[in-house]
């Protein structure tokens, strides 16, 4: 049995954030306003919420900006693993903030335009997407910042988050394209600097884009990833088998194009940023539209609902590296949770490094240079795919995915061709 208790509450009128980023060590958590690209920053320490300040609280509203409009104005963050110190991306350029002062970081090229930044597990480089020099091929490899030499080099293609491995030795993130997107691991390179990615065979393949930064569990044995362009889709994989025990769409499924106004409506309520792991293994929080907390049991297939913000919505939900649940509400509300179990869980990440240790043994690096779509194995939790398998494919069901389908027509044309 779980029990959630209320430690603190920022009452509604506050701040209405859309998304939260905790730090993944300290008691710390960044929110970004919903109505302006902002970002707001809080200490949860000892049961409290103390606002530490804001970066961009001043500027222009979004207005009715939409689609790409609005995500190009929408900051981007990235925490540093060990300090209290982030460093985060808009259309004013990049910025570093800590507890005493803000300011431009140094090094970042006059040409960069980053939609998503992270921080290596050293704390001394920064990853940027997409990379900087060439404008027409911006999005085929990212940059590579060393923060303490003030260089910048070239890394592989990625574009959505990073996110890392309680063990630390390995990190995922995702290449998205329209028609799929690849779940990229990479063994991260300390024996250099900066630290550097390590793309590796074994991913995910994921049906169409639009997905959020995946998400690691506290014990590291589950990863969860939120999307898409078309459904609220929630994906969660066993790791490292990748075995997918969780495949569910929140509210109703895509009815198809053209999508009715009501089911437009009804989806959108729905935050992009509502799903977290707690400290308890084997669970996932997912927040909803009418403010409850859904507890779900990946084990059993069992969810229970909490309510939390009775008839304000979830907009944005996170886990404090203690397994606090922190939550949004839509009227500017902001809310500590202690989670309490029955039995407790351990707080503890012991055994983690053997989870990565069997992924990485299972696996090997792609080329520096290497094309993905040749060297990757992926799977989509259920089947496996190498590239030869792909290029053979020409068949499909309509309940394959469509990237599935899609392989099948292209291949059955060529052989037809021949």
């Amino acid at each position: 049995m779980t029990d959630l208790e209320v430690v603190a509450r920022v009452p509604g009128g506050g701040h209405s954030v859309e998304r939260l980023a905790c730090h993944p060590r300290l008691p710390l958590v960044a929110g970004l306003d919903s109505e302006r690209p902002a970002v707001h920053i809080w200490d949860c320490d000892a049961g409290q919420l103390r606002e530490l300040g804001s970066i961009g609280a001043e500027s222009d509203s979004y207005g009715d900006a939409f689609g790409w409009d609005r995500a190009e104005r929408t900051p981007v963050l990235a925490w540093h693993p060990h300090k209290p110190l982030f460093v985060v991306a808009s259309d004013s350029g990049v910025v570093q903030w800590t507890p005493d002062r803000a300011r431009e970081l140094d090094g970042v090229p006059s040409t960069a335009s980053y939609r998503s930044l992270a921080f290596g597990p050293d704390g001394r480089t920064l990853w940027a997407s997409p990379a900087s020099g060439d404008e027409h091929n911006a999005w085929e490899s990212s940059d590579v910042l060393d923060l303490t030499a003030g260089t910048v080099g070239s890394g592989p293609r990625w574009d959505t988050g990073v996110a890392e491995h309680p063990a630390g030795a390995l990190v995922v993130t995702l290449a998205s394209d329209q028609g799929a997107t690849y779940g990229l691991f990479a063994r991260v390179d300390h024996d250099t600097a900066p630290a550097v990615m390590r793309v590796l065979r074994r991913a995910l393949i994921l049906d169409a884009d639009g997905y959020e930064t995946p998400l690691f569990s506290a014990d590291g044995r589950h990863l969860a990833i939120r999307g898409n362009a078309y459904d609220n889709s929630v994906d969660v994989f066993e790791f490292p088998s990748l075995h997918r025990v969780l495949a569910t769409t929140l509210g109703e499924p895509s009815p198809g194009y053209p999508y009715p106004q009501e089911w437009l409506e009804r989806t959108r309520a729905w935050s992009r940023h509502n799903i977290a792991f707690g400290s308890r293994p084997g669970v996932l929080w997912v927040g909803t539209p009418t403010g409850a907390l859904i507890e779900v049991d990946l084990e059993d297939q069992h969810a229970v609902e909490h309510d939390v913000l009775t008839g304000t919505p979830v907009s944005a939900l996170g886990a404090t590296p203690t397994g606090e649940l922190v939550v949004a509400g839509g009227a500017g509300d902001l809310v500590l949770l202690s989670v309490r179990s029955d039995p407790a869980p351990p707080r503890t990440t012991d055994g983690a490094a053997a989870v990565a240790s069997a992924f990485l043994e299972s696996t090997s690096d792609i080329p520096d240079d290497g094309d993905l779509d040749t060297h990757l194995v992926v799977t989509d939790g259920a089947r496996t795919w190498a590239s030869d398998d792909l290029a053979s494919v020409t068949t499909a069901t309509a309940t394959d995915p469509t990237w599935l389908q899609l392989q099948a027509a292209i291949n059955k044309v060529r052989d037809q061709s021949e």
